[in-house]
């Protein structure tokens, strides 16, 4: 295109002037922005996306469009932003498998950090530990009891193999030198129904997913896998409280494909630190039982080092294997 803008006579010359990157030419970002949710619509993570998304789209003057793309604990979606052209205009929204893939999946398609530039970390949430309302416990500290007493009896569900729960009752697991058998389902919602229905004892999972159903008397709690008491929830002791020093929670984050150029991953992740910075936004999360971040590519580079080691060592001591 450059190109045609030179006279046949100074044509040489023009050719061999630098021709200027799209993002140096005009303002990003031009042209719509596309964020790939690796999982259904519904979850924490699509939940997250859209809010930061409707807002990222009125501060940008673009679209910012949401595309599904579930499948394999995360890696189809990731894999294809890991795979797009590396211009600022294709983002992966990511959540806690994505560090423990990288441990999991011997023949992952990408690395965890090194196929992407981070750009922020959006909201981080602590999981809370439910039970089936007939099972003998109250509280952690009693689940732990039980677990005890009848090795491996006791059923715990997950959205998952490799999922923040999953790997967090694990945790659970080896701290407190107990065994319950894990049984992994394609998403949050049948494994809900099942804890619901009595045939699995035990799940964790995000409040916003967990509450409404134990506030209307489906399920009970036992405790929250949380530093401090969440906001969301204040009457619920963390686990810690009850005798089980365990602290687990997935989270949200954004990546752009590797070798994405700075203005780009600067210019995204400034809108999201600007927009949890309000105190709107701040609440809306906070209600729902999620914490707001918003912080810089050099922060998340560092936050997801180390979920990527903290989830590889609890993946190996448990012995964690991808079935089939």
């Amino acid at each position: 295109m450059y190109l045609k803008t030179c006279s046949h006579v100074v044509l040489a010359v023009c050719a061999l002037m630098p021709v200027q990157s799209p993002l140096a030419q005009q303002n990003y970002p031009a042209r719509p922005i596309r964020v790939v949710v690796p999982y259904t619509p519904g979850g924490i993570t699509d939940v997250v996306t859209r809010i930061v998304a409707q807002e990222v789209s009125k501060s940008v003057n673009q679209n910012v469009l949401i595309d599904n793309r579930p499948g394999a604990n995360s890696i189809l979606g990731v894999d294809i932003v890991s795979k797009a052209n590396a211009d600022g205009y294709t983002i992966a929204s990511v959540i806690a498998a994505h560090a423990a893939n990288q441990t999991l999946y011997p023949k992952l398609p990408y690395d965890s950090i090194k196929s992407f530039a981070p750009v922020s970390l959006l909201v981080t949430a602590p999981l809370i530990v439910t039970a089936t309302n007939a099972l003998a416990a109250k509280d952690a500290k009693e689940l732990v009891a039980l677990a005890k007493a009848k090795p491996g009896a006791l059923a715990f569900a997950s959205s998952g193999i490799g999922a923040a729960a999953h790997l967090t009752t694990e945790l659970l697991m080896l701290t407190m030198g107990i065994k319950m058998t894990h049984v992994p389902y394609k998403g949050t919602a049948p494994a809900l129904q099942d804890l619901i229905g009595g045939q699995i004892q035990v799940m964790m999972d995000t409040p916003s997913s967990m509450l409404p159903h134990v506030r209307g008397g489906k399920i009970k709690v036992l405790g929250m896998a949380s530093e401090k008491r969440i906001a969301a929830a204040p009457d619920i002791p963390t686990l810690t409280e009850t005798g089980v020093p365990v602290v687990g929670g997935t989270w949200v984050g954004w990546l752009a494909p590797a070798g994405t150029p700075n203005a780009a991953v600067d210019k995204l992740s400034g809108e999201v630190q600007t927009i949890f910075k309000r105190q709107d936004i701040r609440e809306r999360l906070i209600q729902m039982g999620i914490d707001p971040v918003g912080n810089s590519p050099t922060q998340f580079d560092q936050f997801l080092r180390d979920e990527v080691a903290k989830w590889g060592k609890v993946i190996k001591q448990a012995g964690v294997k991808i079935e089939g």
